[in-house]
């Protein structure tokens, strides 16, 4: 199966034709035609119109590699005569304005980009960092611009730390059933990160939430309950737990502290493992001396548990 057919199969063009497939190198140039009687499209309004002339150098679109090897489509491109735009190049279906990529390669690096280092895929497919990073601001871009906030019930905030001292980013996520997907990204921690969220979701749409998924944290938790009323805040476990485990000891050692003062054992003191830890990750010194805890009797006086 030669070239041609494989950019057929992989990567038809309505209105185009892929000509001579030559090697120089380790480059495969790849020529496109357009085919005949097919009028261009305006690259402004995107209406078709008729041929004001076209260029005498062909313009090089890199493509996705293939085995190894460069791949460079070759066109002409064409001007084109429009009625309501006068004359203007032509829209092409493989690349957006004066890019020298074809679509498909930076949506193929930014998929990449999603696994590893933009370093390491600039190098594994003979480009750098910058168009790496160019492929992959791009593809948000297009998201952003065709992004559908309608029909979201359920979402989740989160914070990501950044790596620097004391520098988070706010994310939400919408985790709808069938759904999911990351739906903002701002700066630090705030109100004001947050509210910036329900601005862009809009006041109709924020009350039609029901779910809102987040941890205990103030500032979010504010937010949310002034401007999503009718959702369900549900807080994660993870954090209730760590709350629950800060209250359980530092009840615990206040109650050794008191023990000790009024003269009895103190029998708390090297426990707190005992309360925290699940009941079957106990180790067998950690058993008995909780036994002992619960077998404590306030009423006898000091040194006469040890004496009976």
């Amino acid at each position: 199966m030669d070239i041609k057919t494989r950019l057929n199969r992989c990567h038809p063009l309505v209105g185009f034709v892929y000509e001579n497939a030559r090697l120089e190198g380790d480059t495969v140039r790849v020529e496109l035609r357009s085919r005949k009687g097919g009028r261009p499209t305006c690259s402004r309004c995107s209406c078709k119109g008729t041929i004001y002339d076209s260029a005498r150098k062909a313009r090089s679109f890199e493509f996705i590699p293939i085995w190894g090897f460069t791949i460079l489509l070759l066109y002409r491109m064409r001007r084109v005569d429009c009625r309501r735009c006068g004359v203007t190049m032509e829209k092409v279906p493989w690349a957006d304005g004066k890019n020298q990529m074809c679509n498909a390669y930076r949506l193929f690096l930014a998929t990449w980009a999603k696994r590893l280092p933009w370093v390491q895929v600039g190098r594994a497919f003979r480009t750098n960092w910058g168009v790496v990073h160019r492929a992959v601001k791009w593809v948000v871009a297009y998201g952003i611009a065709h992004r559908n906030l309608n029909e979201i019930t359920s979402f989740c905030v989160d914070e990501l730390f950044i790596g620097k001292k004391n520098q988070f980013i706010t994310v939400v996520y919408q985790i709808d059933r069938g759904r999911r997907r990351l739906l903002w990204v701002a700066r630090k921690r705030t109100q004001k990160s947050l509210s910036a969220f329900f601005d862009l979701l809009g006041e109709s749409r924020s009350l039609g939430v029901q779910f809102v998924a987040t941890y205990m944290w103030r500032p979010y938790l504010q937010v949310i309950e002034e401007r999503a009323k009718s959702a369900l805040n549900v807080l994660d476990r993870f954090h209730v737990a760590k709350k629950l485990g800060q209250a359980l000891d530092e009840v615990r050692a206040k109650e050794a502290r008191e023990l000790t003062a009024k003269g009895f054992e103190p029998v708390l003191k090297h426990t707190r493992w005992c309360f925290l830890k699940r009941e079957e990750n106990l180790t067998k010194n950690q058993k008995l001396k909780l036994d002992d805890v619960l077998q404590y009797d306030l009423r006898l006086p000091f040194g006469s548990h040890q004496n009976s």
